[in-house]
């Protein structure tokens, strides 16, 4: 039987693990024998993890230049680029063991090496039909789409990044502490611009960083950054892996932007996709060695048909190295600190043509029905990064609930932080679109904000870039649609849709952030209630970049009330950076009054009320609590600040008294407006 250090916490945590123990300690002891194998044959993991430093292009001490790629299907292979005129078989690589492939070019006469920075290369493959390929290194740093007045197409090129000493960024601050209560900024480099156009690193560090420190977030989630050659993919169909996406500027560009979130107190996380990869073969990774496999599975096994792309071969010892040393290169060359892994459902299950639909049987997650592959993979990742800096912080997005995932390696687990909570705003649209709001169940609410896994930790969002795409609404959206065009000024003629959405809006966005996990996400905008959606130029829209930015100005508009989301927001994440709520214990639900419309609940030592009746308030409410003392009032959407109607008497003292109420020894009795939430703080025992 395999041994699993810590198996046995794993089995206090859910003893319904326990009939799976077997399969649990032999995907673990999969995962011991890689270890091992990596070990004996590398040297470690800390060498293994480093394969960037070995492929590639590499310039030596003397200026000679060293490349070196990985093409097991290949009869030859040859570099070529404006150093050689663009001599597609003049420079060929030597054949090496196990797919390997070696050229050293020779310094100039005059010393200089023979390519330079900016230099213009390409692999060039001869597959054993004879035919000649040109492809993009799988190691490139830096790649290129040619502007349209190039007439040169649209396939990226590759140009050397190597600049000169002086030219290269040097970070200036050091890492931010790893956060207790993770409260996380999604954003998108290239939509962060108010113009109608892409915007750059540098705009996003000097801009868009002070607003989301501002608002009291202390991470954010970078999506789109391996470089993508179709821009509205938002990043998902990835060409190169090592490459930071040069439309937003180049890589010192980058790293300084990491560097000024660092200086904000920011926890920089990647959205890194090692789920699949694009299908692009002369700018991508698909058939780079002229066969159809390489870093990929062949036949129906490596394709997804849902996505049109590549699937990962990860039993595949080089493929494991390129992906593992990939999680490597964006820590220790850019400084992320941590990442969020697209697509880990898909990894688990697609790539067997399993469907989405989980019923929450344990069986759907043992055995046959999982790409155990994948999920050897993603263990081998969470503990190469875990073990390197035990500051990274992982996130899953997954939607299977797959027991372990969030678990320590130790204790049979994948090793993930966190999982994303994505029923949590698929119920928001649900109810926004389904029902009005006097329909909405206050208990199956409650079930769906906390139903997770136990001592596994969620994100819980209302909304992320998914709601916010072409085709689905935004939460506001939902909620005011075209009276957003008409009723959002402070001066205009009041209007019932505009005050029903803002004041549902705040109500949502501080349950989901209270009830609904362990950590809280937002993406950019929808802060402040973002209008309309995003849509990439393509296309269907005469590439107009119209949606694809954001609209900073409605927030700064002190005339729009766009204003009241963002300051609700901003105190929102104040109050809990000031009690904790995210890292404390799960909260304890003791009031959910479907005919009232009333949740109140305790957690971190607050009490929170929430009144979702369209129309009732109700006077010297009863609120359960477990702690005696006096409570005030410490946050209240119904605040003018926030567009509220003033109806909360902030200084107003809620003894509470010793009779037990809702399950709890004590209660106070409150005044709970409608369409408002109050969160209570004891001031005094």
């Amino acid at each position: 039987m395999v041994e699993v250090k810590d198996i046995e916490k794993l089995f206090e945590t859910d003893g319904y693990l326990r009939p799976f123990e077997h399969e649990i300690r032999r995907r673990h002891g999969v995962l011991q024998d890689w270890l091992s194998k990596i070990n004996q044959s590398e040297g470690g993991m800390e060498e293994f993890s480093q394969a960037y430093k070995h492929y590639g292009l590499h310039f030596q001490p003397d200026n000679s230049v060293i490349a070196r790629e990985w093409a097991p299907g290949a009869k030859d292979v040859y570099l070529t680029g404006d150093f050689n005129n663009w001599h597609w078989e003049s420079h060929p690589f030597k054949k090496l063991d196990f797919g390997k492939w070696e050229l050293h070019l020779p310094p100039n006469e005059d010393g200089s090496p023979a390519i330079k920075h900016m230099s213009e290369i390409k692999v060039i493959i001869r597959n054993h039909s004879g035919q000649l390929l040109d492809r993009l290194s799988p190691w490139a740093k830096y790649v290129v789409q040619p502007p349209k007045s190039a007439n040169q197409g649209v396939n990226y090129k590759q140009y050397v990044w190597e600049p000169p000493s002086y030219e290269r960024y040097q970070r200036q601050h050091p890492r931010p502490a790893r956060p207790k209560s993770l409260r996380i900024y999604e954003c998108h480099v290239g939509i962060a611009s108010q113009e109608p156009r892409v915007g750059s690193y540098d705009e996003f560090a000097d801009r868009i960083v002070p607003r989301i420190k501002r608002q009291g977030y202390n991470c954010i989630q970078v999506m789109a950054i391996m470089e993508h050659a179709y821009y509205a993919s938002f990043g998902y169909q990835v060409t190169s892996f090592y490459a930071a996406s040069s439309r937003f500027g180049n890589p010192e560009q980058l790293k300084r932007m990491i560097d000024v979130a660092h200086s904000h107190g920011l926890f920089v996380l990647l959205d890194v996709v090692h789920s699949h990869a694009s299908k692009n073969v002369q700018d991508g990774l698909n058939q780079f060695d002229g066969t159809n496999s390489c870093f990929f599975h062949d036949g129906a096994r490596g394709e997804h048909s849902l996505w049109d792309s590549r699937l990962f071969n990860y039993v595949e010892y080089e493929v494991l190295r390129f992906l593992l040393s990939n999680l490597r290169w964006w820590h220790d060359e850019y400084n992320f600190d941590g990442y969020r892994f697209d697509g880990v459902t898909s990894m688990l299950y697609h790539s067997r043509g399993i469907g989405e639909g989980f019923s929450g049987d344990y069986n759907e997650y043992f055995g046959l029905n999982v790409d155990t592959d994948a999920l050897n993979y993603l263990g081998l990742a969470n503990h190469m990064l875990h073990t390197l800096d035990p500051k990274i912080i992982t996130i899953a997005e997954d939607v299977s609930g797959m027991p372990t995932l969030c678990r320590p390696v130790s204790e049979g687990g994948i090793g993930f932080d966190y999982r994303l909570g994505m029923a949590i705003p698929d119920k928001w649209i649900e109810l926004l679109k389904e029902q009005s709001d006097d329909e909405w169940d206050m208990g199956n609410l409650v079930h769906t904000l906390t139903n997770r896994r136990w001592m596994e930790s969620t994100v819980a969002y209302a909304e992320s870039h998914d709601q916010a795409l072409v085709g689905d609404k935004t939460c506001a959206f939902w909620l005011m649609d075209k009276e957003m065009y008409t009723h959002m000024s402070t001066v205009s003629d009041s209007s019932v849709i505009i005050d029903r959405g803002i004041a549902l809006h705040k109500m949502i966005r501080l349950i989901t952030h209270a009830l609904g996990g362990e950590a809280y996400l937002n993406f950019m905008g929808n802060e402040f209630g973002h209008p309309e959606w995003l849509d990439f130029p393509r296309v269907g829209n005469n590439d107009s970049y119209h949606y694809a930015r954001r609209q900073w100005n409605l927030v700064d508009d002190n005339l729009l009330k766009y204003k009241y989301l963002n300051e609700f927001d901003r105190a929102m994440n104040e109050a809990e950076e000031r009690y904790g709520w995210l890292h404390s214990g799960p909260a304890w639900v003791s009031w959910k009054h479907q005919g009232d419309k009333i949740i109140a609940f305790e957690r971190a030592g607050l009490v929170f009320v929430f009144n979702f009746h369209p129309q009732q308030s109700f006077t010297g409410y009863r609120v359960g609590t477990n702690w005696a003392g006096t409570y005030q009032a410490v946050l209240s959407s119904d605040d003018p600040l926030f567009g509220g109607h003033n109806r909360i008497d902030a200084n107003c003292k809620h003894p509470s008294n010793p009779e037990g109420y809702a399950g709890r020894s004590n209660f106070i009795e409150v005044y709970t407006p409608s369409r408002t939430v109050v969160v209570y703080a004891r001031v005094s025992d």
